[in-house]
């Protein structure tokens, strides 16, 4: 008989379906690190969102034979330990139709200065006003004839291109950033960072995408630009990005990731209290429908590995 053991069920806030075979079933609603070895040591099958399956935990349980993740990233799985070890690993795939609206929330709450009229009604400006309008700094900016870049063009960033032309938009996919060659339909990344208007992160955190965006790129944006990070915290310097803020290198961010989550240790763009910074945390991915689909994904891998037809395998 299988034991499945949900690692951190508390992260998945919608019923999840009976496995359609014989098992044993153990959740808990978070798991700390040291507490992983103990949880699963009679697992065959564990369900991890965001609790980190290492090298160390997987060589201490040999009954495990399948990672069920129940989300994209799987940056905090040791993929080379499982490919060792012979544990399938399996994600959820093109789920979350919840990010792309997420982005262009944020996007559009920076291009309309949307924080900043809300503290002028806040304020009591507007009820004190003498004309019928009180319009604050920086003028807002459409997104018609705009230029969007994305960095990550997978089935997220796709979902993203598609609203962005719905809007009027030029879209622009990056290349990726030390390619010598172009793919069909890209364009070079530092050119991307030069012509946008609007520059958005999805993709997965790499060797290579690591602190892909500095001081230097973001010397590279037109000053009116704006910057939305819903992939992943470390895609970014966050101290550089908040310097370049406080100069006025770029007009805005919008961010729903940040390197060190939850950000214990603080981060210098929690420390900026000022309109053209909006940070969400990690909540990009949330929606009924989202985690719906999410559910489903996640019992129809384990269901797909017992019953011999596994699908979304990364290792």
């Amino acid at each position: 008989m299988e034991k499945i053991v949900f690692l951190d069920r508390g992260g998945i806030s919608v019923p999840l379906r009976t496995p359609s075979f014989t098992h044993e079933w153990q959740e808990y609603p978070d798991t700390r690190p040291d507490e992983v070895v103990a949880r699963l040591a009679d697992a065959t099958i564990a369900i991890t969102d965001q609790v980190a399956i290492t090298a160390e935990h997987l060589a201490q349980l040999p009954k495990l034979r399948f990672i069920a993740v129940a989300a994209t990233g799987v940056n905090h799985i040791d993929l080379d330990a499982c490919r060792y070890q012979g544990v399938t690993v399996a994600n959820a795939r093109n789920w979350s139709v919840s990010v792309p609206e997420h982005v262009f929330s944020l996007i559009l709450a920076l291009r309309r200065n949307l924080i900043a009229y809300h503290e002028v009604i806040q304020g009591g400006a507007w009820q004190r006003s003498e004309g019928y309008l009180v319009q604050v700094e920086p003028m807002p900016r459409s997104l018609a004839g705009a230029t969007l870049g994305i960095i990550g063009a997978g089935a997220l960033g796709s979902a993203v291109a598609a609203l962005g032309k719905a809007f009027g938009m030029e879209v622009l996919l990056a290349e990726r950033k030390e390619a010598t060659e172009l793919r069909p339909e890209r364009t070079a990344f530092e050119e991307v960072l030069a012509q946008s208007d609007v520059l958005v992160l999805l993709c997965p955190l790499t060797e290579e995408s690591q602190g892909m965006i500095g001081a230097a790129e973001l010397k590279l944006m037109p000053h009116h630009a704006i910057l939305v990070n819903c992939g992943r915290g470390g895609l970014l310097d966050e101290a550089a990005l908040a310097q370049a803020l406080k100069d006025g290198v770029i007009a805005g961010a919008g961010l729903d990731v940040l390197t060190q989550e939850p950000p214990r240790d603080g981060s210098p763009l929690l420390d900026l209290k000022q309109p053209n910074l909006i940070v969400t945390p990690h909540v990009a991915w949330i929606s009924d429908r989202s985690l719906a689909t999410l559910a489903e994904q996640v019992i129809g891998n384990v269901e797909g590995f017992v019953l011999g037809h596994p699908r979304n395998l990364v290792v």
